[in-house]
Formats: structure tokens, C-alpha cells, sequence
């Protein structure tokens, strides 16, 4: 009891609306929110009405229904939460604010919970209709169910209902997206705008063949596409394709023929339909000779690498074009490349080939500013990918570009006049140390506390 009495009971608000109200069922804002509303309000069904003001929290209890199928029961107290179906259709009811917050949510709250809780997948909702119809005589609520069932409708583009907010308005024209990874690209897009970055020109000296080499052997061999320098040589420019790993030495083929053809290497989007364009397009020539992964198509499985889930499958395009609209405020060059590169990692919009489709599009819009292109190199990965992890989990938008920066830096540096000189140079800087401990220019960019 050493803090303030207010912070105590908001803490333990459950146990002691349990207490006042045992058998009682937190219903609606408090069933979709899962805690007190902002003036400390809980809304609650009980036998009878009742308001109980106490330090922080307002228990509001109103004549209501007791559990009902699909409710449980609460953090092990006498009270119990309700099921998603009924917490929804309970709050289409209108509620007047008198004083506070209201007791349910707005419309353009409910239209945004539904869309959040549906996560992207039609199925949700249509289960959550058909279950709050089950519901509805036991609550009541034969008044409110055409209301859920035409939000619903509008939502999947069935019907012509008014839609508030831009979520449901997405969904109805056919392009759900992922609405937190738009925090995370306004938060790179605010960074960038607000950050001095480097325009680095294109190192004249570098040889178009050879760049286009390096950087399309390390870009796959971070994705477990290894072969040694001389294999890879051998398969761009002699054609020549090892029998048992005849897809492998496509992948490199495909990834280099992109890099190294003129109109393909400076190709960036000027709208969000070039943006999907660009990504399918490529992915198919890159991954042709690997149908099993569908090239050119977006994934249809969930997708995740160590503890980052990407994004739903049916949302990722959705999510593409949503971010567009921040990568086309950024200005051309190293700005709107470090955004590219993360707007596809973060999405990871096909079934293999990600890091791959999310590197060229980066170094193509660094070439079509006659910027650096940048080589991640195998010895750079851990850095590389401690850098996207901490922009996906921690906003650290400072790492993600100081790593970026740093690697373009040394790929401007490194003598790639041709491909003897240039594999001599990047030995020489530890890129090819799979350990990522071999001292050298391309390793060792973050410190530990921004890996973390």
C-alpha cells in the first residue's frame, strides 16, 4: 500500500469490480478494451443498475444478461468477460456521454476494433456474425444484429454501408493492411525527413559486370544460397549449371541479370501500383525455376523469421500500398532506399526471396539517383539483420540507418575495377568471414547496446 490509492485500484480493477459485483460480466467498451476506460469507468452486466465511484475507478453495472455461452471467466475472479461476439454486438447498442467517456464505443471505434480483430482474414468476421446471431435472443440484442450484420457486410464489400474509417474503407476496395506496421514506417519515414544523410555518388571506378557480381553472390548467400566465388563465376558468365543444384544457380542467375541489366538496376515506382508491379515482376524473373514458391505471387502462408511474425497474407498488399504513400514523401536517393528496403522486409510479401526482392529495390532507387549502390556482404549480415530487428521491435531507426550508411560507405571504397582485384579487396576487409568476428571493414558496426 505504498502507492497512491488511484493506481492501486486501476491495477486491481477486476478483482474489486468482482467484489461489488460478484457473477457480473464486464461488457461493452470494457469487454473490447480489456481495462478501465480513460476516466476509470467499468462497464459492467449485473441484476440491477448501480454506480460505484471509488479512487480511480467507476464501476458502472447496468441491467443486463449474466454469462452466456462464449463468456469466461475472468483473471480467476467471481466476474467474467464476454465473448468477443457478444462484446461487439453489445456495443453497436448507442450510449449517451453523460459524463466521462461513453459506455461503448463510437462508430468509428467499433469499425477499427472489428478490423483489428479480424486481422486481416473474412473468415473472422464472418464467424463473429454468425455467432453473435446465436447470441442475440439471450441479450436481447434482435435490434442490434442487423447493425453488426451491415458493418460487417460493408467491411467485406457486400454492401453499400457507410464505412468511417480508412482501415474499413481499404478492406472494401479490396486492399486490407497491417495498420501497426504503419507506426513503424511513419516512425523510419520521420527519422529520415529529419536526419542529415549522406549522398554518396556512385564510384566511377567500379566495373558494371563486377559490382553487379558481388553484390548478387552475397545477396545470395545471406539467404543460404552458397556457392564459392569461383562456382558463381562460372555460373553467370559461363552458363555453366551445376546438375545438383540446378535451382541454386538459377537464383544467383536471376538475382544478377536484374542487377546487371540497365533498365532493370535504376527501375523505381512512381505510384503504388508500380510499387506492386516492380516487386512481382522481379521476384518471377529472379525465382523462376522455383514453382513450389510461386515467383511473382504473394505468399499464402503466414510467414516469420526467429521472433518477427510478417505480415498476414491477406494484407500484404494492402500494406504495400499504404506504405507507399510514406516512401513517396521521402526524397530520392539513400533516403527513400533504406525505406524501400525495409517497407519489403517488414512485409515479407512472398514465400522465399524477401531480403533478395527488398536489396534491389534498395540499391535501385540509390542508382536512379546516381548514388552508392550497397553490397550487404556475408561477414555484414548479423549487423544487417540486428538493424531490421531493432526497426521492427524497438523503432531504432538511428541503427538501422548508421549500419546502412556504413555499408555504403565501404561498398563505394572497396577496388571492384574487376573481378580478381575486387575478390583480393573484400578478402582483405573480412567480407566473406561467415563468423562475423573477423576484423575488417565490414564487420563490427553496431555496438552491443544497439543490437539490442
Amino acid at each position: 500500500m505504498q502507492r497512491p490509492l488511484e493506481a492501486i485500484a486501476r491495477q486491481h480493477w477486476s478483482s474489486i469490480a468482482a467484489g461489488y459485483f460478484p457473477g457480473s460480466v464486464i461488457v461493452d467498451r470494457t469487454a473490447i478494451e480489456f481495462a478501465p476506460a480513460e476516466d476509470g469507468s467499468v462497464t459492467l452486466a449485473a441484476p440491477r443498475r448501480r454506480d460505484v465511484d471509488l479512487p480511480g475507478l467507476r464501476l458502472r453495472a447496468r441491467v443486463g444478461a449474466g454469462p452466456v455461452e462464449g463468456d469466461t471467466r475472468w483473471m480467476g475472479e467471481d466476474i467474467y468477460m464476454s465473448s468477443r461476439p457478444r462484446a461487439f454486438l453489445e456495443n453497436i447498442r448507442p450510449s449517451r456521454r453523460r459524463r466521462g467517456v461513453a459506455r461503448t464505443l463510437s462508430p468509428l471505434e467499433l469499425e477499427e476494433k472489428l478490423e483489428e480483430y479480424a486481422g486481416g482474414r473474412q473468415a473472422e468476421l464472418s464467424r463473429l456474425r454468425d455467432q453473435a446471431r446465436a447470441l442475440a435472443p439471450q441479450l436481447d440484442a434482435e435490434e442490434e444484429l442487423p447493425r453488426l450484420d451491415e458493418l460487417i457486410g460493408a467491411l467485406h464489400g457486400t454492401r453499400e454501408g457507410e464505412l468511417r474509417s480508412s482501415r474499413g474503407r481499404a478492406r472494401r476496395a479490396g486492399f486490407p493492411y497491417d495498420a501497426r506496421r504503419l507506426v513503424r514506417f511513419e516512425q523510419l519515414q520521420l527519422h529520415l525527413l529529419t536526419t542529415a544523410l549522406p549522398q554518396l555518388e556512385a564510384n566511377p571506378a567500379h566495373e558494371l559486370s563486377t559490382f553487379a557480381f558481388f553484390e548478387s553472390y552475397f545477396s545470395n548467400f545471406i539467404e543460404g544460397t552458397e556457392f564459392t566465388v569461383e562456382e558463381a563465376e562460372r555460373i553467370v558468365f559461363e552458363g555453366e549449371i551445376p546438375q545438383q543444384r540446378p535451382q541454386d544457380a538459377h537464383d544467383i542467375l536471376g538475382t544478377y541479370r536484374l542487377v546487371a541489366e540497365p533498365n532493370e538496376r535504376g527501375r523505381v515506382p512512381s505510384s503504388a501500383d508500380d510499387l506492386v508491379e516492380i516487386l512481382r515482376a522481379q521476384h518471377a524473373t529472379m525465382l523462376r525455376d522455383r514453382p513450389e514458391i510461386g515467383p511473382g505471387r504473394w505468399k499464402t502462408e503466414p510467414n516469420r523469421a526467429g521472433s518477427t511474425d510478417f505480415v498476414d497474407p491477406e494484407l500484404v498488399e494492402g500494406t504495400l500500398r499504404e506504405g507507399f504513400r510514406f516512401y513517396d514523401s521521402l526524397p530520392a536517393g539513400f533516403a527513400r532506399a533504406c525505406f524501400a528496403m525495409f517497407l519489403v522486409s517488414e512485409v515479407h510479401p512472398f514465400a522465399d526471396g524477401n531480403g533478395r526482392a527488398a536489396r534491389l529495390l534498395m540499391n535501385s532507387e540509390l542508382t536512379a539517383a546516381s548514388q552508392q549502390r550497397i553490397i550487404v556482404p556475408t561477414a555484414a549480415r548479423d549487423d544487417y539483420l540486428y538493424a531490421l530487428r531493432g526497426m521492427t521491435h524497438n523503432a531504432n531507426a538511428a541503427s538501422y540507418v548508421t549500419v546502412m550508411r556504413a555499408l555504403q560507405q565501404t561498398s563505394h571504397d572497396v577496388n571492384l575495377s574487376d573481378r580478381r582485384t575486387a575478390e583480393l579487396d573484400l578478402r582483405r576487409r573480412g567480407a566473406f568471414d561467415e563468423t562475423g568476428l573477423q576484423p575488417g571493414m565490414f564487420a563490427g558496426v553496431l555496438d552491443t547496446e544497439a543490437r539490442r
